[in-house]
């Protein structure tokens, strides 16, 4: 099993934020679900947080996932909020911090 790598950033001048490294077979959704878990200090099967509520976790997982002919997409980047905080999902990584 690959562990993934979680970052928190608490500094003065930073906002906290949570960057997590996703791992190549990991769907966007769940890599999604547990940076904000760990946003918000919750387990990621007892969070309140529901994803759906936001955004639409399949279509979320189909921008990211190779053509049908096997061809990886374009690199990008998906942001939208959640409540107070605003998550950015890159084909590597999700990174959660405090909207502006």
């Amino acid at each position: 099993m690959t562990e993934r790598r979680i970052s928190e950033s608490h500094g003065c001048e930073f906002k906290h934020r949570v960057r997590y490294e996703r791992d190549t077979n990991e769907p966007p959704s769940i890599a999604t679900a547990t940076a904000l878990a760990e946003f918000h200090g919750e387990d990621v099967a007892a969070t309140s947080t529901r994803l759906y509520d936001y955004i639409d976790p399949d279509a979320l997982d189909a921008l990211f996932a190779e053509t049908h002919s096997g061809i990886s997409r374009a690199a990008g980047t998906v942001e939208f909020a959640v409540g107070d905080v605003t998550v950015t999902v890159e084909p590597d990584q999700v990174e959660v911090r405090p909207s502006d």
